[in-house]
């Protein structure tokens, strides 16, 4: 009998259509325990396990209405056919958020200290009834700070790739780096009416250097962390082999894209479409003509391209050596940082 039951889960497993290798194996792991487990144990798992697998099910359906979302926004920016590639790109992001639940709720049963009560409260909500589709886009003051940064922390922090690939964990220098440059009003946010920040996108403006001003300090200088210290030289590379001024010998002041972020729950909604927008406004009502950023995501760099950025810099992480040796190698398709700029007339 229990070896009906089991066969029937991964069955289950596989009609939901999350069946990666590691997801079934994981499954399949959890399964196994539960044979050498007690009988109350077992039905409690089998609960969850069925809980779980109910609110994929749910979120594959909202995943599956966002990306045609996402698609219809991105469709006023004339994607042409043959860069179908880049909205599967877009697709496969999203839809790859199906897949930690079930492997948190796995890892969670597997461990040998986990309690019954634990497992149980371990089980992700489905907390699609929250979400509020009543979205402004408002301008980023410095008392927005404390609120920029949560948002930060939870979802853009863990998720950008160099970030990752160094297992940055908490970083203050991280946080206060990325929020110095709202004292310049020209970052906005999204906020739904209940006030909450669901997505950001922070700007700074960048002015062309003159002879008389001292050389910039190296962002790595001085940085305490170690990890981010890294991040940091990478970044002073960039800057040293690079001169976006030089290239564009008109331009005396341009806005620098840092940070695009919006909360998991509202992806797909267009809001980071939004948001550019209004920063794009925003740089027309400054007079400012070339919009830049450094991308160290090749989907962030992808949708920038669908948007009408031109890449003018890119730097291979494998071509990125210090006393010989490669400092940064994110998971594919994370291979280069890359500068993007939109030029305005």
């Amino acid at each position: 009998m229990h070896l009906a039951i089991c066969v029937r889960a991964v069955k289950i497993v596989i009609c939901v259509q999350v069946s990666t290798f590691s997801l079934i194996c994981q499954f399949v792991i959890v399964i196994i325990r539960v044979l050498f487990s007690s009988f109350n144990n077992y039905i409690h798992v089998v609960c969850i396990t069925y809980q779980n697998i109910v609110t994929i099910v749910n979120r594959r359906t909202t995943m599956e209405f966002e990306i045609q979302n996402h698609i219809a926004h991105l469709g006023k920016f004339s994607v042409s056919a043959d860069e179908n590639d880049c909205l599967l790109d877009e697709a496969c992001t999203m839809l790859s958020e199906l897949l930690p639940p079930l492997g948190r709720i796995t890892t969670k049963m597997t461990s040998p200290n986990s309690s019954v009560e634990e497992k149980i409260k371990s089980i992700p909500s489905d907390d699609s009834s929250e979400i509020d589709t009543n979205i402004s886009i408002e301008l980023i003051t410095e008392d927005d700070a404390e609120d920029v940064l949560k948002l930060l922390k939870k979802f853009f922090f863990k998720d950008e790739p160099l970030n990752t690939f160094v297992n940055l964990g908490e970083c203050k220098e991280l946080e206060k780096y990325s929020i110095k440059c709202l004292h310049e009003h020209c970052s906005f946010k999204a906020v739904n009416s209940r006030g909450e920040i669901v997505g950001v996108n922070i700007n700074g403006v960048v002015n062309r250097p003159t002879v008389t001003d001292e050389p910039p300090q190296k962002l790595a200088d001085g940085c305490e962390h170690p990890k981010f210290r890294l991040i940091m030289a990478l970044m002073d590379y960039v800057d040293d082999h690079f001169n976006i001024f030089d290239l564009y010998q008109d331009v005396d002041r341009m806005l620098d894209i840092k940070i695009m972020s919006v909360d998991n729950r509202y992806r797909g909604l267009g809001i980071a479409g939004k948001l550019t927008d209004r920063t794009m406004q925003c740089v027309k009502e400054r007079n400012i003509k070339l919009v830049h950023v450094l991308c160290s995501s090749h989907f962030s760099a992808r949708v920038m391209e669908k948007i009408g950025f031109q890449e003018v810099y890119k730097l291979p992480y494998r071509d990125y050596l210090v006393n010989g040796e490669q400092v940064f190698d994110p998971e594919e398709p994370h291979t280069a940082a890359r500068i993007l700029v939109k030029k305005f007339e």
